[in-house]
């Protein structure tokens, strides 16, 4: 990867378009909004309006206006009452279908501003500027969008693909540590579910994983960019009649969501997902899925990170209630991505209440 040439990554799904990573990648953004554009909508939260207003001034020309839509950070920007109100200004700017929505900001930001692409017009043209790891790993990229209920987490949503996914990776080194962790732990989920050398790379050198600038970095971006692109093109709308198909890329998300739900999603993602990935190692190894090997591999590799790998006690009925709204449950059975061995990620449907009252005490410990 050169600055003058970011890497170029295709997700080869229903609507095929390319994740560009690297320094740089910024200036495809004219291109991928195209020239029958009138109107161009940039959905950022509060703390970048400047780089927003950067890039309206950028865009703005003789046939095309530009306009900043300003949105609360992290998660209390996925609600309906924000989703409204960006419809309200799509309204009145008098957006059509050939126009475009612009995402820019973490993963949050990026669902968002799908889910109100996808839903303007029954849909309009819609890019991807993540400004976080997470964002560059996970939300950007596979077409997911929604928002979040009382009732839990991206309980409403689309599927909506992008235009393109530009993943500038200079940004990366004004994040503070802790965002740079969070990112990471959906990096090394990806590892666990089907490219081990993602785990390679983290134990080889953690402080070279957490390192904004470093090649190590930048490798394991393109890695996990690189799962998670192959991983939609198979099944986009997670209904793959063969095997565990795109749900593996919620591995560690059932118990992470419901950590976020009982925290009232003042909760790092990424944290609440690592915790979450302990679980599911614990259920795997209480079943007799996997050995105890990789069953702590799981929380070394990410205590080597520090990332959280366990939960406070008291809390498990809030929790089991939480993960009964996961978006995999079907009917009344609670269905879990777990591991039958490294890169081989399964489904495990309605197990007993026991198993997972003994597989959360292993981790509440």
């Amino acid at each position: 990867m050169t600055a003058s040439q970011p890497e170029r990554l295709r997700v080869d799904s229903e609507r095929p378009y390319d994740v560009a990573i690297g320094d740089g990648a910024l200036d495809d953004l004219p291109d991928l909004i195209g020239a029958d554009a009138q109107r161009v909508a940039i959905i950022h939260p509060t703390t970048l309006a400047s780089p927003a207003e950067s890039i309206r001034k950028r865009l703005m020309n003789d046939t095309r206006e530009a306009h900043c839509i300003e949105v609360p950070e992290g998660e209390t920007a996925k609600t309906s009452e924000v989703a409204a109100f960006c419809w309200r200004v799509l309204g009145q700017a008098g957006f059509t279908r050939s126009d475009v929505v612009i995402g820019l900001g973490g993963g949050s930001t990026t669902d968002l501003a799908g889910f109100v692409a996808a839903t303007w017009l029954r849909g309009v043209g819609y890019v991807t500027v993540p400004t976080s790891l997470l964002g560059m790993v996970d939300a950007a990229v596979g077409g997911k969008t929604g928002i979040n209920t009382d009732e839990g987490k991206n309980l409403v949503g689309a599927f909506y693909e992008p235009r393109g996914v530009l993943c500038d990776t200079t940004v990366l080194a004004t994040l503070p540590d802790n965002e740079l962790r969070s990112g990471l732990a959906e990096v090394i989920k990806c590892g666990f579910i089907a490219d081990p050398q993602i785990l390679d790379l983290v134990e080889d050198d953690p402080a070279a994983a957490l390192d904004a600038s470093g090649p190590v970095l930048a490798e394991l971006i393109e890695r996990a960019v690189r799962v998670k692109a192959d991983v939609v093109a198979a099944d986009l709308r997670e209904d793959s009649a063969d095997g565990v198909g795109r749900e593996m890329l919620n591995y560690g998300h059932t118990l992470g969501h419901a950590v976020e739900r009982v925290e009232q999603f003042t909760f790092r993602h990424g944290a609440a997902v690592a915790i979450g990935m302990c679980f599911a190692a614990q259920l795997a190894g209480l079943s007799g899925r996997i050995d105890r090997a990789l069953v702590d591999r799981h929380r070394n590799l990410l205590q080597v990170v520090g990332l959280p790998t366990a939960y406070r006690p008291g809390v498990w009925p809030e929790l089991y209630d939480a993960m009964r709204l996961d978006k995999k449950t079907r009917g009344d059975r609670l269905r879990f991505v777990v591991l039958d061995a490294l890169a081989e990620p399964a489904i495990l449907s309605g197990p007993d209440p026991a198993l997972l009252t003994a597989a959360y005490a292993e981790i509440s410990r």
